[in-house]
């Protein structure tokens, strides 16, 4: 019968726990908390919370009681893949271990067993979306059956404990980012920034608005935001067409002359924004604005002086024009004309269309027509709507086109209108050869890795299910991740379109087992030069490091007399035109092992070339034992291109 008393104190303990989290916003008050109502309730006076840190990778000891100084908020733990903290985190489920000494499924932390610990039990705590936030652990120094009501009565907790988390986490999240921005906003010296009512009084005036107006908050609080606007545009009614366009369109462009509180002027460009709620509702306007009243002094004084343009013009490396509104030009730089042998005359009107590749000219033209038509529609209201586009000019000097950046903005007049455009053609052709040669050697690299992580994974499990123990297994997985890195660091040294000689790959495998170093001992017959695809490098030079590691064994290279002979040559190509590379190991002069003797070449070493090669790489292969040695051939399409 359940232990009807048991049950009301535990449902109390929740009710507390979750009244407690309800009044509380501190979340290590609140693991605290947790820990010390669970500890208390089990009755084991020792429990802890481990959170997931550093991506997945480790277990921070983030509150708990009962625990000795320096575990606490200090003592960090390696996510092991056979801990019992890691196998509840990916069961979803609470774990229990009644008996560290019987326990064999599990690793137990050292400090837990200096503890005294004896039997735990491991709950996840899971995030609203079923995200794992850490465990809840609770820990006896004494033998213990954690049953059924223990383990349920644990999930209820964490089930309760993941919201109250989720919200604490992020609440705090939350803050910072307000945090975040009200620093921001307030180092935003350069950037006037205030809030309007839905009327468009203001509500918010931050420390850039008043270093830009000279009004300090407590002056304009509640005042129209059309006091910032010089008094022939309040006359305009420009207060009022801006914040109905951005009512209306959600944006508005604020580029004109405002006023100081001091009656001076000064040019700001920025924008107005509609503030809307959760449901839609317009709730006010977010202005900002830069004072560009320097630059704008220093372009008009700059159009004032044509000479002074002409002669910055000229001394840029771009090529530099003018045109007017329609796109014919008026004017080129020499640049222009000792790139594109065309001159001044030859270029005006639509002659600069004839530098451009037959190809472009369509997209030129219509990219003119769309900038100009929205720099028409947005003359009252935006300073300028540049033209930017790609295309190919023709190069005089190399006889051939290259891809150039063209980009224009339109020169107003007093009334806003677009008197005409002045553009500028940047050479780009490099840069975007660089780009395609680094696209392909970003594909190359993620083949690459691909193909590594699938070799990697195949090897190790081939080699779990032929080894007899951990330390079997450490040692043969080591020493084909040995020759795996060989080929790595091979493939690693070559740039471009380099590829990984054959002679290269069988050379650094014997190497490593010493087998050059005796005179006679080995010899390699094929020609130099052969090629291989990356792709099929580590999968081909696994199968030379079972072979070679077997000669070391059993065969040719651990023998005295033994003997080895490996040669390659290329066959004739397949259909699609390729090569394809045999290759032939023939050991002689071998001692053969005794029928009780484990046989030579068996295992995955034998199954890689016998299974593997033909499946992964379409290979034939031969495996045979002899009376003096093993001779084995393989014939694969692993060569890349000439050789």
């Amino acid at each position: 019968m359940p232990d009807v008393e048991q049950m009301i104190r535990r449902q109390k303990v929740l009710a507390d726990f979750g009244e407690f989290a309800l009044g509380c916003d501190d979340l290590d008050q609140i693991l605290h908390e947790a820990c010390r109502l669970v500890a208390a309730t089990l009755g084991t006076g020792r429990a802890k919370v481990l959170e997931i840190q550093e991506g997945g990778r480790e277990l921070f000891v983030r509150a708990g009681v009962g625990w000795a100084e320096g575990v606490v908020g200090q003592l960090r733990l390696p996510m092991e893949e056979h801990s019992s903290e890691t196998y509840s985190i990916g069961k979803r489920a609470p774990v229990v271990t009644r008996d560290i000494g019987k326990e064999d499924r599990f690793q137990v932390p050292d400090f837990m067993k200096e503890a005294g610990v004896v039997a735990l039990v491991n709950a996840p705590i899971l995030l609203p979306g079923g995200r794992a936030y850490g465990l809840l652990q609770v820990d006896d120094t004494a033998p213990r059956e954690f049953g059924e009501e223990d383990t349920e009565f644990l999930r209820t907790y964490t089930i309760i404990l993941g919201p109250v988390l989720d919200r604490l986490l992020t609440v705090g999240r939350l803050r910072s980012s307000e945090e975040r921005f009200r620093l921001m906003m307030e180092e935003a010296q350069d950037y006037a920034i205030l809030i309007t009512d839905r009327e468009d009084r203001i509500v918010d005036w931050l420390p850039g608005a008043a270093a830009v107006f000279g009004w300090s908050a407590a002056e304009v609080q509640g005042r129209p935001g059309a006091i910032l606007f010089t008094p022939e545009d309040r006359e305009a009614g420009e207060p009022e067409k801006e914040v109905e366009t951005a009512r209306t369109t959600g944006v508005a462009p604020n580029v004109r002359w405002h006023l100081r509180k001091d009656g001076a002027r000064v040019f700001i460009e920025g924008s107005v924004r509609a503030l809307k709620d959760a449901e839609g509702r317009l709730t006010g306007f977010i202005k900002i604005g830069q004072d560009v009243t320097e630059r704008r002094a220093a372009e008009d004084a700059l159009a004032e002086s044509e000479g002074l343009l002409r002669a910055l013009v000229e001394g840029v490396p771009q090529l530099v024009w003018r045109a007017r509104t329609d796109g014919a030009w008026t004017w080129s730089s020499p640049q222009w004309a000792a790139y594109t042998g065309l001159s001044v005359e030859e270029s005006r009107g639509s002659g600069w269309l004839r530098a451009v590749h037959p190809d472009d000219r369509e997209g030129a033209l219509l990219a003119w027509a769309q900038a100009h038509a929205q720099a028409r529609a947005g003359a009252e209201t935006l300073a300028g709507v540049p033209l930017e586009m790609e295309g190919r000019l023709f190069h005089r000097g190399e006889a051939r086109y290259r891809w150039f950046r063209t980009r224009a903005t339109p020169v107003r007049g007093e009334g806003g209108q677009v008197v005409e455009w002045l553009g500028t053609s940047t050479d780009v052709d490099d840069l975007r050869r660089l780009q395609e040669q680094q696209e392909v050697m970003i594909a190359e690299l993620q083949h690459r890795t691909r193909n590594l992580i699938g070799v990697v994974w195949s090897t190790f499990n081939k080699t779990l299910r032929g080894s007899t123990s951990l330390q079997d297994l450490r040692t043969r997985f080591n020493d084909r991740l040995e020759a795996l890195s060989r080929v790595q660091g091979l493939l690693s040294r070559l740039a471009g379109s380099e590829r990984v000689e054959f002679g290269e790959v069988i050379r650094a495998e014997l190497a490593v087992h010493g087998a050059l170093e005796e005179p006679g001992k080995v010899v390699l017959e094929g020609p130099p030069g052969v090629r291989l695809r990356s792709g099929v490098v580590q999968t081909f030079a696994l199968a030379l490091h079972e072979l070679a590691t077997n000669a070391v064994k059993y065969g040719a290279l651990g023998q005295p007399a033994g003997r080895l002979r490996v040669s390659w040559r290329l066959v004739p190509a397949t259909e699609d035109g390729e090569p394809w590379l045999q290759v032939e190991w023939r050991e002689s002069g071998v001692k053969m092992p005794e029928v009780s003797a484990p046989p030579p070449g068996g295992g995955y070493g034998r199954e890689l070339i016998e299974r593997a090669l033909p499946y992964q790489l379409g290979a034939k292969t031969t495996y045979e034992l002899g009376t003096d040695g093993v001779t084995c051939t393989i014939t694969a399409p692993v060569v890349s291109g000439a050789v």
